[in-house]
């Protein structure tokens, strides 16, 4: 008996096609909820303090665009975990005792929480008093919040798997630290990194949607007042992205080297590792200064972690055949253990003794060729880029445009106002690709050094698989166009002050 078994490769791709068209599609709700949350709040704070009717208009008017938002993102959602059954029922046998705790405290407490306050916060005004109103505001987004949070504690397991141990006689692995799995510093730095970009997500679209109020001359109030608002949380949350994803590269360096070289386009790794701004311009060093704050830090490049390297302190990482081999001689031992166990329990111990000396490596087991491990370059080299230099401008954006807001004299400035209209489609573009870095970069794992995706899918028929892919792309198609329709309509359907 193996542990797992390899399946048909068009049916293991469209699976992968399948959850990546869902998460990218849920990816564009998701920000924009945490983002508004926040800003709303911010919002019916400055109302409740300041008693003044303008800033609740403005809540109310951001608070619908929320709702709207809200509702299609949590359809995207409960497909997308759905599917770890339906398309990934190996990956969630072989580790559902750990992947589905932190999934399952997410249904049980934030998504209830999130739909307690939720109506509240729409239908309660005038209802309850105005404080038990702000409290609803404020604990609706903080749901939100802890929804991404166990979301992310989840998603980061898979990049730095801890906390848990694997069971021959079960064929699973066990969670025996769930502080280890929730609490992990991956966790930590992932769950800060993606909610502050949730903020500036929030943040840009806020801006975009009142630079196009000034454009067409119309609440000149309530946009200048969202701006202001607007501009200084996307200031915060962008330095917050900028700390956290120092820190995420340092983590990756460490985690998931792999990812790093391909994010880079490093083939041959060393001290002083050059940071690549695009093909043919480097800056010396860089590198190993983002990667180990210390510029004279070793990053390894491609060709080093698959042919095995030895680091400046003595010690060496094996090259990926020997890292396979050690796979197999785990895997072999799995077999010989389970079919021993029951008849010759002495040698059933002698496997399970072999098994232990090579588990590390058994996901290694699994792939054919050492070039497995070799995420697509190019793909994850200029998501990179995209995600930084987007991420910078944008910054620049908030800066300006919260300035200028503050002097009163943004409305004066068309150019910077279209540029404020043109930031929204950037920040998704931004947000994706770094998703897109983060997911595509640690193929062809379903988990890190563990379990590589060719057996973690389910064992369905390839058009089983491929019509509900299209299937998908149509209902995810137009459940966007209806909210980018909801959301326009909301927007120009705003009375004038």
């Amino acid at each position: 008996m193996t542990l797992l078994t390899a399946l048909d490769p068009g049916a293991i791709d469209w699976a992968r096609a399948q959850f990546a068209l869902t998460a990218c599609y849920h990816w564009l709700f998701v920000p924009l909820t945490l983002g508004l949350a926040l800003i709303m709040g911010i919002m019916e704070t400055l109302y409740y303090v300041k008693r003044d009717e303008h800033w609740r208009r403005t809540a109310q008017f951001w608070m619908k665009l929320f709702g709207i938002n809200f509702a299609i993102g949590v359809a995207t959602g409960l497909i997308l975990e759905f599917e770890f059954g339906t398309n990934w029922s190996n990956y969630s046998w072989f580790v559902g005792d750990i992947f589905g705790a932190p999934l399952a405290i997410e249904g049980i407490v934030a998504f209830f929480m999130e739909a307690t306050f939720i109506a509240v916060m729409f239908f309660g005004w005038d209802k309850v008093s105005r404080g038990f109103h702000l409290a609803s505001t404020w604990l609706t987004g903080l749901g939100a919040t802890i929804s991404a949070w166990w979301i992310l504690v989840a998603n980061a397991w898979m990049q730095h798997p801890v906390g848990m141990a694997f069971n021959p006689d079960t064929v699973r692995n066990e969670m025996n630290d769930f502080a280890a799995v929730a609490l992990s510093p991956t966790a930590v730095v992932k769950f800060l990194h993606t909610v502050s970009s949730g903020w500036l997500t929030g943040a840009v679209f806020v801006i975009g949607v009142s630079c196009w109020f000034l454009i067409k001359q119309r609440n000149r109030n309530m946009a200048l007042r969202s701006i202001k608002v607007a501009s200084l949380t996307g200031i915060v949350a962008g330095l917050i992205v900028l700390g956290t994803g120092d820190q995420s590269g340092v983590t990756m360096a460490r985690e998931q080297p792999m990812k790093l070289a391909a994010a880079e386009g490093l083939q041959q790794g060393g001290q002083r590792a050059p940071f690549s701004i695009v093909p043919g311009i480097e800056v010396p060093g860089a590198l190993s200064v983002l990667a180990t704050h210390n510029i004279d830090g070793y990053v390894p490049g491609i060709n080093d972690l698959l042919n095995g390297y030895k680091r400046p302190n003595g010690t060496s990482e094996p090259s990926a055949d020997e890292k396979m081999q050690r796979g197999q001689k785990a895997i072999n031992a799995f077999a010989a253990y389970r079919q021993l166990r029951a008849d010759n329990p002495q040698a059933a111990k002698l496997a399970l003794d072999t098994l232990r000396a090579h588990q590390q490596y058994m996901g290694y087991g699994y792939l054919k060729d050492k070039s497995e491990l070799v995420p697509p370059t190019p793909i994850i080299y200029w998501a990179f880029r995209l995600m930084v230099g987007f991420g910078t401008l944008l910054f620049a954006i908030l800066l300006v445009a919260g300035w200028l807001a503050c002097c009163g004299t943004l409305p004066q400035h068309k150019w910077l106002l279209w540029l404020g209209v043109t930031s929204v489609p950037m920040v998704y573009v931004a947000g994706q690709a770094g998703w897109i870095v983060a997911e595509v970069g640690r193929q062809p794992w379903a988990i890190q050094d563990l379990l590589p995706v060719g057996v973690a899918v389910s064992q369905l028929p390839t058009t089983n698989v491929m019509s509900t892919f299209f299937m998908f792309v149509a209902l995810f198609t137009l459940l966007l166009a209806a909210e980018v329709r909801i959301m326009c309509k909301a927007i120009s359907g705003e009375k004038s002050e």
